[in-house]
Protein backbone atom coordinates (compact mmCIF):
# COMPACT_ATOMS: atom_id res chain seq x y z
CA UNK A 1 0.00 0.00 0.00
CA UNK A 2 1.21 3.48 -0.82
CA UNK A 3 1.45 5.99 1.99
CA UNK A 4 0.47 9.35 0.51
CA UNK A 5 1.30 12.72 1.97
CA UNK A 6 -1.12 15.17 3.56
CA UNK A 7 -0.88 18.82 2.67
CA UNK A 8 -3.01 19.90 5.55
CA UNK A 9 -6.28 17.98 5.24
CA UNK A 10 -5.75 17.27 1.53
CA UNK A 11 -4.33 13.88 0.62
CA UNK A 12 -1.80 14.13 -2.21
CA UNK A 13 -0.24 11.34 -4.27
CA UNK A 14 3.11 11.39 -6.04
CA UNK A 15 4.68 9.32 -8.79
CA UNK A 16 8.21 9.39 -7.39
CA UNK A 17 8.02 6.65 -4.74
CA UNK A 18 10.43 4.71 -2.55
CA UNK A 19 9.92 1.17 -1.28
CA UNK A 20 9.98 0.14 2.36
CA UNK A 21 11.54 -3.30 2.68
CA UNK A 22 10.65 -5.44 5.68
CA UNK A 23 13.75 -6.08 7.84
CA UNK A 24 12.43 -9.61 8.45
CA UNK A 25 11.06 -10.86 5.11
CA UNK A 26 13.07 -8.57 2.80
CA UNK A 27 9.83 -7.95 0.87
CA UNK A 28 8.28 -4.61 -0.05
CA UNK A 29 5.65 -3.83 2.59
CA UNK A 30 4.87 -0.20 1.77
CA UNK A 31 5.73 2.70 -0.52
CA UNK A 32 5.98 6.40 0.16
CA UNK A 33 6.49 9.61 -1.87
CA UNK A 34 9.83 11.33 -1.94
CA UNK A 35 9.00 14.84 -0.83
CA UNK A 36 10.97 17.91 -1.82
CA UNK A 37 11.97 21.16 -0.21
CA UNK A 38 9.06 22.79 -2.02
CA UNK A 39 6.62 20.24 -0.57
CA UNK A 40 7.91 21.00 2.90
CA UNK A 41 7.63 24.76 2.47
CA UNK A 42 4.06 24.35 1.23
CA UNK A 43 3.16 22.17 4.22
CA UNK A 44 4.63 24.78 6.56
CA UNK A 45 2.70 27.61 4.90
CA UNK A 46 -0.54 25.61 5.20
CA UNK A 47 0.21 24.99 8.87
CA UNK A 48 0.87 28.69 9.42
CA UNK A 49 -2.54 29.60 8.03
CA UNK A 50 -4.24 26.75 9.92
CA UNK A 51 -2.66 27.81 13.20
CA UNK A 52 -5.16 30.69 13.39
CA UNK A 53 -8.06 28.22 13.23
CA UNK A 54 -6.35 26.00 15.77
CA UNK A 55 -5.79 28.87 18.18
CA UNK A 56 -9.41 29.99 17.92
CA UNK A 57 -10.90 26.51 18.26
CA UNK A 58 -12.50 25.51 21.53
CA UNK A 59 -10.82 23.14 23.93
CA UNK A 60 -14.02 21.09 23.86
CA UNK A 61 -13.61 20.51 20.13
CA UNK A 62 -9.96 19.56 20.43
CA UNK A 63 -10.68 17.11 23.24
CA UNK A 64 -13.53 15.57 21.22
CA UNK A 65 -11.14 15.30 18.27
CA UNK A 66 -8.52 13.38 20.21
CA UNK A 67 -11.08 11.19 21.95
CA UNK A 68 -12.50 10.25 18.55
CA UNK A 69 -9.03 9.38 17.24
CA UNK A 70 -8.30 7.28 20.32
CA UNK A 71 -11.51 5.34 19.80
CA UNK A 72 -10.80 4.75 16.10
CA UNK A 73 -7.21 3.76 16.83
CA UNK A 74 -8.40 1.19 19.36
CA UNK A 75 -10.83 -0.22 16.76
CA UNK A 76 -7.95 -0.53 14.26
CA UNK A 77 -5.47 -1.99 16.74
CA UNK A 78 -4.75 -5.22 14.84
CA UNK A 79 -4.32 -3.54 11.47
CA UNK A 80 -1.95 -0.87 12.73
CA UNK A 81 -0.03 -3.33 14.92
CA UNK A 82 0.54 -5.53 11.87
CA UNK A 83 1.68 -2.49 9.89
CA UNK A 84 4.27 -1.71 12.58
CA UNK A 85 5.53 -5.31 12.44
CA UNK A 86 5.58 -5.24 8.63
CA UNK A 87 7.64 -2.08 8.45
CA UNK A 88 10.10 -2.32 11.37
CA UNK A 89 10.03 -6.01 12.33
CA UNK A 90 8.80 -5.42 15.89
CA UNK A 91 7.31 -8.63 17.34
CA UNK A 92 3.53 -8.48 16.99
CA UNK A 93 3.01 -8.84 20.75
CA UNK A 94 4.92 -5.60 21.33
CA UNK A 95 3.35 -3.87 18.31
CA UNK A 96 -0.05 -4.45 19.91
CA UNK A 97 1.26 -2.99 23.15
CA UNK A 98 2.54 0.05 21.27
CA UNK A 99 -0.87 0.72 19.75
CA UNK A 100 -2.51 0.35 23.17
CA UNK A 101 0.04 2.75 24.67
CA UNK A 102 -0.67 5.26 21.88
CA UNK A 103 -4.38 5.11 22.70
CA UNK A 104 -3.59 5.80 26.36
CA UNK A 105 -1.22 8.66 25.46
CA UNK A 106 -3.95 10.35 23.43
CA UNK A 107 -6.44 9.95 26.28
CA UNK A 108 -3.99 11.29 28.86
CA UNK A 109 -3.36 14.31 26.63
CA UNK A 110 -7.06 15.13 26.75
CA UNK A 111 -7.12 14.69 30.52
CA UNK A 112 -4.12 16.84 31.46
CA UNK A 113 -4.77 19.79 29.11
CA UNK A 114 -7.29 21.35 31.50
CA UNK A 115 -4.61 21.41 34.21
CA UNK A 116 -2.18 23.43 32.08
CA UNK A 117 -3.38 26.73 33.45
CA UNK A 118 -2.06 30.11 34.50
CA UNK A 119 -1.90 31.88 37.86
CA UNK A 120 -2.81 35.23 39.32
CA UNK A 121 0.09 37.46 40.31
CA UNK A 122 0.13 39.83 43.32
CA UNK A 123 1.84 42.80 41.68
CA UNK A 124 1.74 44.77 44.92
CA UNK A 125 4.23 42.37 46.49
CA UNK A 126 6.89 44.86 45.39
CA UNK A 127 6.99 48.30 46.96
CA UNK A 128 7.00 49.81 43.47
CA UNK A 129 3.92 47.86 42.49
CA UNK A 130 0.23 48.52 42.98
CA UNK A 131 -2.94 46.49 43.15
CA UNK A 132 -3.97 45.31 39.71
CA UNK A 133 -5.62 42.31 38.17
CA UNK A 134 -2.58 40.45 36.90
CA UNK A 135 -2.23 36.91 35.70
CA UNK A 136 -0.60 34.76 33.08
CA UNK A 137 -2.01 32.04 30.90
CA UNK A 138 -0.62 29.51 28.46
CA UNK A 139 -1.29 29.93 24.75
CA UNK A 140 -0.37 27.75 21.74
CA UNK A 141 2.92 28.52 20.04
CA UNK A 142 1.40 28.35 16.55
CA UNK A 143 3.20 25.73 14.47
CA UNK A 144 5.07 22.68 15.76
CA UNK A 145 7.40 20.64 13.53
CA UNK A 146 7.86 17.00 14.61
CA UNK A 147 10.51 14.51 13.48
CA UNK A 148 10.18 10.91 14.73
CA UNK A 149 12.28 7.69 14.62
CA UNK A 150 11.64 4.04 13.72
CA UNK A 151 11.81 2.23 17.05
CA UNK A 152 8.37 3.33 18.27
CA UNK A 153 6.94 4.54 14.96
CA UNK A 154 3.42 5.09 16.30
CA UNK A 155 3.69 6.02 19.97
CA UNK A 156 6.47 8.55 19.48
CA UNK A 157 4.37 10.27 16.83
CA UNK A 158 1.48 10.39 19.29
CA UNK A 159 3.72 11.72 22.07
CA UNK A 160 4.36 14.75 19.86
CA UNK A 161 1.25 15.44 17.80
CA UNK A 162 -1.43 14.68 20.43
CA UNK A 163 -0.11 17.24 22.98
CA UNK A 164 0.63 19.72 20.18
CA UNK A 165 -2.85 19.52 18.62
CA UNK A 166 -4.81 19.48 21.86
CA UNK A 167 -2.88 22.62 22.87
CA UNK A 168 -4.26 24.45 19.83
CA UNK A 169 -1.27 24.25 17.47
CA UNK A 170 -0.90 23.19 13.86
CA UNK A 171 1.62 20.42 13.16
CA UNK A 172 3.91 19.35 10.34
CA UNK A 173 5.11 15.77 10.84
CA UNK A 174 8.13 14.15 9.23
CA UNK A 175 8.16 10.51 10.34
CA UNK A 176 10.89 7.96 9.88
CA UNK A 177 11.16 6.60 6.32
CA UNK A 178 11.33 3.13 7.88
CA UNK A 179 7.63 3.26 8.83
CA UNK A 180 5.80 5.50 6.35
CA UNK A 181 2.53 3.57 6.27
CA UNK A 182 2.25 3.56 10.06
CA UNK A 183 2.50 7.36 10.04
CA UNK A 184 0.04 7.66 7.17
CA UNK A 185 -2.58 5.54 8.91
CA UNK A 186 -2.49 7.49 12.17
CA UNK A 187 -2.51 10.85 10.38
CA UNK A 188 -5.49 9.69 8.31
CA UNK A 189 -7.40 8.93 11.52
CA UNK A 190 -6.73 12.46 12.75
CA UNK A 191 -7.56 14.16 9.46
CA UNK A 192 -10.74 12.19 8.72
CA UNK A 193 -12.22 12.70 12.18
CA UNK A 194 -15.47 14.71 12.08
CA UNK A 195 -14.01 16.91 14.83
CA UNK A 196 -10.76 17.67 12.96
CA UNK A 197 -9.59 21.25 12.53
CA UNK A 198 -9.05 21.90 8.82
CA UNK A 199 -5.40 21.73 7.75
CA UNK A 200 -4.14 21.40 11.33
CA UNK A 201 -1.95 18.39 10.50
CA UNK A 202 0.38 17.84 7.54
CA UNK A 203 2.50 14.79 6.74
CA UNK A 204 5.66 14.87 4.64
CA UNK A 205 8.30 12.22 4.00
CA UNK A 206 11.96 12.68 3.30
CA UNK A 207 15.44 12.75 4.68
CA UNK A 208 18.05 15.50 4.81
CA UNK A 209 16.38 18.00 2.45
CA UNK A 210 12.98 17.80 4.12
CA UNK A 211 14.41 17.69 7.63
CA UNK A 212 16.74 20.65 7.12
CA UNK A 213 13.89 22.69 5.63
CA UNK A 214 11.74 22.05 8.71
CA UNK A 215 14.64 22.87 11.03
CA UNK A 216 15.73 26.12 9.38
CA UNK A 217 12.26 27.52 8.64
CA UNK A 218 11.06 30.50 10.66
CA UNK A 219 7.48 29.21 10.68
CA UNK A 220 7.67 26.57 13.44
CA UNK A 221 7.94 28.00 16.92
CA UNK A 222 8.86 24.59 18.33
CA UNK A 223 10.83 21.74 16.80
CA UNK A 224 10.39 18.37 18.52
CA UNK A 225 12.93 15.72 17.49
CA UNK A 226 13.69 12.20 18.62
CA UNK A 227 16.79 10.62 17.11
CA UNK A 228 20.57 10.51 17.16
CA UNK A 229 23.07 12.83 18.82
CA UNK A 230 24.83 13.81 15.55
CA UNK A 231 21.53 14.91 14.01
CA UNK A 232 20.56 16.63 17.26
CA UNK A 233 23.76 18.69 17.09
CA UNK A 234 22.99 19.73 13.51
CA UNK A 235 19.47 20.74 14.54
CA UNK A 236 20.76 22.78 17.46
CA UNK A 237 23.19 24.59 15.17
CA UNK A 238 20.66 25.39 12.43
CA UNK A 239 17.32 25.82 14.18
CA UNK A 240 17.55 29.54 14.72
CA UNK A 241 15.33 31.29 17.26
CA UNK A 242 12.77 28.67 18.21
CA UNK A 243 12.23 26.24 21.04
CA UNK A 244 13.95 22.94 20.40
CA UNK A 245 13.00 19.75 22.22
CA UNK A 246 15.50 16.93 21.67
CA UNK A 247 15.38 13.32 22.85
CA UNK A 248 18.72 11.94 21.72
CA UNK A 249 19.16 8.55 23.33
CA UNK A 250 21.23 7.20 26.16
CA UNK A 251 23.40 4.51 27.62
CA UNK A 252 21.17 3.11 30.35
CA UNK A 253 22.76 1.39 33.33
CA UNK A 254 21.75 -0.44 36.47
CA UNK A 255 23.55 -1.45 39.67
CA UNK A 256 22.78 -4.86 41.14
CA UNK A 257 23.75 -4.37 44.77
CA UNK A 258 24.49 -7.40 46.96
CA UNK A 259 21.28 -7.02 49.00
CA UNK A 260 19.11 -6.92 45.89
CA UNK A 261 16.76 -9.67 44.71
CA UNK A 262 19.01 -11.42 42.19
CA UNK A 263 16.27 -13.51 40.58
CA UNK A 264 14.09 -10.45 40.04
CA UNK A 265 17.05 -8.43 38.78
CA UNK A 266 18.10 -11.13 36.28
CA UNK A 267 14.57 -11.54 34.92
CA UNK A 268 14.01 -7.83 34.51
CA UNK A 269 17.49 -7.15 33.15
CA UNK A 270 17.02 -9.76 30.41
CA UNK A 271 13.81 -7.99 29.47
CA UNK A 272 15.32 -4.50 29.60
CA UNK A 273 18.43 -5.38 27.63
CA UNK A 274 16.75 -7.27 24.78
CA UNK A 275 13.26 -5.73 24.48
CA UNK A 276 12.73 -4.46 20.92
CA UNK A 277 16.11 -5.99 20.04
CA UNK A 278 17.79 -3.36 22.20
CA UNK A 279 16.53 -0.61 19.89
CA UNK A 280 15.26 1.59 22.71
CA UNK A 281 16.77 4.82 24.02
CA UNK A 282 16.52 3.41 27.56
CA UNK A 283 17.57 -0.11 26.60
CA UNK A 284 19.68 -1.57 29.41
CA UNK A 285 23.27 -1.61 28.17
CA UNK A 286 25.47 -1.62 31.29
CA UNK A 287 24.93 -3.81 34.36
CA UNK A 288 27.24 -3.13 37.30
CA UNK A 289 27.20 -6.05 39.73
CA UNK A 290 28.70 -6.26 43.23
CA UNK A 291 31.57 -8.76 43.13
CA UNK A 292 30.07 -10.87 45.94
CA UNK A 293 27.02 -11.75 43.80
CA UNK A 294 28.50 -11.35 40.32
CA UNK A 295 28.86 -15.04 39.41
CA UNK A 296 25.37 -15.96 40.63
CA UNK A 297 23.79 -13.02 38.85
CA UNK A 298 25.64 -13.77 35.60
CA UNK A 299 24.39 -17.36 35.73
CA UNK A 300 20.81 -16.22 36.32
CA UNK A 301 20.97 -13.63 33.53
CA UNK A 302 22.19 -16.20 31.00
CA UNK A 303 19.42 -18.53 32.15
CA UNK A 304 16.73 -15.85 31.77
CA UNK A 305 18.05 -14.81 28.36
CA UNK A 306 17.87 -18.40 27.10
CA UNK A 307 14.10 -18.31 27.68
CA UNK A 308 13.54 -15.49 25.18
CA UNK A 309 12.16 -16.62 21.82
CA UNK A 310 13.97 -15.23 18.79
CA UNK A 311 12.54 -15.33 15.29
CA UNK A 312 9.35 -14.69 13.34
CA UNK A 313 7.91 -11.36 14.56
CA UNK A 314 4.40 -12.42 13.50
CA UNK A 315 4.29 -15.21 16.09
CA UNK A 316 2.68 -13.97 19.28
CA UNK A 317 5.29 -15.49 21.62
CA UNK A 318 8.33 -14.06 19.81
CA UNK A 319 10.31 -11.69 22.02
CA UNK A 320 13.18 -10.67 19.73
CA UNK A 321 12.77 -9.86 16.04
CA UNK A 322 15.22 -8.45 13.50
CA UNK A 323 17.34 -5.35 13.78
CA UNK A 324 16.12 -2.51 11.61
CA UNK A 325 18.66 -2.98 8.79
CA UNK A 326 21.96 -4.57 7.74
CA UNK A 327 23.98 -1.55 8.83
CA UNK A 328 22.69 -2.00 12.39
CA UNK A 329 23.57 -5.71 12.23
CA UNK A 330 27.12 -5.09 11.04
CA UNK A 331 27.65 -2.30 13.56
CA UNK A 332 26.54 -4.51 16.45
CA UNK A 333 28.65 -7.43 15.24
CA UNK A 334 31.67 -5.17 14.82
CA UNK A 335 31.42 -3.81 18.34
CA UNK A 336 31.16 -7.31 19.83
CA UNK A 337 34.11 -8.61 17.83
CA UNK A 338 36.17 -5.54 18.69
CA UNK A 339 35.47 -6.03 22.40
CA UNK A 340 36.36 -9.73 22.18
CA UNK A 341 39.65 -8.88 20.46
CA UNK A 342 40.43 -6.62 23.44
CA UNK A 343 39.73 -9.33 26.01
CA UNK A 344 35.96 -9.32 26.53
CA UNK A 345 34.00 -12.59 26.62
CA UNK A 346 30.58 -13.31 25.12
CA UNK A 347 28.65 -15.41 27.65
CA UNK A 348 25.81 -15.93 25.17
CA UNK A 349 24.75 -14.77 21.71
CA UNK A 350 27.24 -13.15 19.31
CA UNK A 351 25.38 -14.89 16.51
CA UNK A 352 23.64 -13.72 13.36
CA UNK A 353 21.01 -15.87 11.67
CA UNK A 354 19.35 -14.33 8.66
CA UNK A 355 18.22 -10.88 9.79
CA UNK A 356 18.34 -11.79 13.47
CA UNK A 357 21.04 -10.75 15.93
CA UNK A 358 20.96 -13.06 18.92
CA UNK A 359 20.90 -11.50 22.42
CA UNK A 360 24.49 -11.10 23.58
CA UNK A 361 25.80 -10.86 27.13
CA UNK A 362 29.34 -9.58 27.42
CA UNK A 363 31.68 -9.89 30.40
CA UNK A 364 35.27 -8.84 31.09
CA UNK A 365 34.62 -5.52 29.37
CA UNK A 366 36.54 -2.34 30.10
CA UNK A 367 35.33 1.24 30.35
CA UNK A 368 36.96 2.34 27.10
CA UNK A 369 35.27 -0.22 24.84
CA UNK A 370 32.63 1.14 22.42
CA UNK A 371 30.28 -1.56 23.61
CA UNK A 372 30.17 0.15 27.01
CA UNK A 373 30.74 3.84 26.40
CA UNK A 374 28.57 4.34 23.28
CA UNK A 375 24.88 3.67 22.64
CA UNK A 376 24.69 0.17 21.14
CA UNK A 377 21.03 0.21 19.97
CA UNK A 378 21.24 -3.56 19.59
CA UNK A 379 20.58 -6.63 21.79
CA UNK A 380 23.89 -6.35 23.62
CA UNK A 381 24.45 -5.92 27.34
CA UNK A 382 27.68 -5.79 29.35
CA UNK A 383 28.34 -7.11 32.86
CA UNK A 384 30.87 -5.17 34.92
CA UNK A 385 32.10 -6.41 38.31
CA UNK A 386 32.53 -3.72 40.98
CA UNK A 387 33.44 -3.64 44.68
CA UNK A 388 31.23 -0.89 46.11
CA UNK A 389 28.28 1.41 45.60
CA UNK A 390 30.68 4.32 45.19
CA UNK A 391 32.54 2.57 42.37
CA UNK A 392 29.29 1.67 40.63
CA UNK A 393 27.97 5.22 40.91
CA UNK A 394 31.19 6.67 39.54
CA UNK A 395 31.11 4.36 36.52
CA UNK A 396 27.39 4.79 35.86
CA UNK A 397 27.70 8.57 35.80
CA UNK A 398 30.87 8.47 33.69
CA UNK A 399 28.92 8.72 30.45
CA UNK A 400 28.20 11.54 28.01
CA UNK A 401 24.55 10.45 28.23
CA UNK A 402 22.11 10.71 31.12
CA UNK A 403 18.63 9.43 30.32
CA UNK A 404 17.60 6.80 32.89
CA UNK A 405 19.46 4.66 35.46
CA UNK A 406 18.30 2.14 38.04
CA UNK A 407 19.37 0.17 41.11
CA UNK A 408 18.38 -3.19 42.60
CA UNK A 409 18.83 -3.05 46.36
CA UNK A 410 17.07 -3.55 49.68
CA UNK A 411 19.32 -0.97 51.35
CA UNK A 412 17.13 2.08 51.93
CA UNK A 413 20.05 4.42 52.53
CA UNK A 414 21.50 3.51 49.12
CA UNK A 415 18.11 4.16 47.51
CA UNK A 416 18.15 7.68 48.92
CA UNK A 417 21.72 8.28 47.79
CA UNK A 418 21.06 6.86 44.31
CA UNK A 419 18.09 9.16 43.74
CA UNK A 420 20.26 12.16 44.59
CA UNK A 421 23.52 11.07 42.96
CA UNK A 422 22.44 9.52 39.64
CA UNK A 423 23.22 12.09 36.95
CA UNK A 424 20.26 11.49 34.68
CA UNK A 425 16.70 12.52 33.87
CA UNK A 426 15.01 9.58 35.59
CA UNK A 427 15.80 6.90 38.16
CA UNK A 428 14.08 3.57 38.81
CA UNK A 429 14.34 1.62 42.05
CA UNK A 430 14.26 -2.20 41.96
CA UNK A 431 13.45 -2.38 38.27
CA UNK A 432 15.15 -1.71 34.96
CA UNK A 433 15.94 1.77 33.58
CA UNK A 434 13.95 0.67 30.52
CA UNK A 435 10.76 1.18 32.54
CA UNK A 436 8.73 4.12 31.28
CA UNK A 437 5.14 5.15 31.88
CA UNK A 438 3.79 7.39 29.14
CA UNK A 439 2.30 9.82 31.65
CA UNK A 440 5.62 10.57 33.36
CA UNK A 441 8.12 13.30 32.44
CA UNK A 442 10.65 11.71 30.13
CA UNK A 443 13.91 13.21 29.00
CA UNK A 444 17.56 13.30 29.95
CA UNK A 445 20.58 15.43 30.69
CA UNK A 446 23.91 15.93 28.94
CA UNK A 447 23.86 14.43 25.41
CA UNK A 448 20.55 12.70 26.08
CA UNK A 449 18.78 15.88 25.12
CA UNK A 450 16.76 18.94 26.06
CA UNK A 451 13.14 19.15 27.16
CA UNK A 452 10.62 16.61 28.37
CA UNK A 453 8.04 14.31 26.84
CA UNK A 454 4.91 12.92 28.48
CA UNK A 455 1.58 14.66 27.70
CA UNK A 456 1.61 17.23 30.50
CA UNK A 457 5.23 18.16 29.93
CA UNK A 458 5.00 18.16 26.14
CA UNK A 459 2.01 20.51 26.37
CA UNK A 460 4.21 22.86 28.38
CA UNK A 461 6.85 22.62 25.62
CA UNK A 462 4.21 23.40 22.96
CA UNK A 463 2.73 26.43 24.70
CA UNK A 464 3.99 29.87 25.68
CA UNK A 465 3.27 32.05 28.69
CA UNK A 466 1.34 35.25 28.04
CA UNK A 467 1.31 37.76 30.88
CA UNK A 468 -1.73 40.01 31.39
CA UNK A 469 -2.15 43.13 33.57
CA UNK A 470 -5.50 44.92 33.94
CA UNK A 471 -5.10 48.33 35.60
Amino acid sequence: MTANIFMGSTEVSRENLSDRISPYSNKVVSRYPNCTKEDTIKALEIAKEASVLCKNSTLAQRIAWLEDVASRLKENLEDIAKTITDEVGKPIYFSRIEVSRAVETIKVSTQVIAGISGHTIPTDIASSGKKTIAFYKRVPVGVVACITPFNFPLNLIIHKIAPALVSGNAVVLKPTPEAPLTAYKICKLFIESPYAIKDALSLVYGDVEVGSTLVSSNIPRVLSFTGSVPVGKIITKNAGIKKVSLELGGNAATFVEKSGDLALAASRCAYGAFYNSGQVCISLQRIYVHDEVYDEFARLLVEETSKLKIGDPYESDTFIGPLINEDAMHRAKGWVESAISEGAVALTGNKIEGNLFYPTIMSEVTDDMNIVCEEAFAPIVSLIKIKSYEEAMSKINNSPYGLQYSIFTNNLSLVSRFIDEADCGGVVINDIPTLRFDVQPYGGVKLSGIGKEGPQFAIEEFTEIKSVVIC
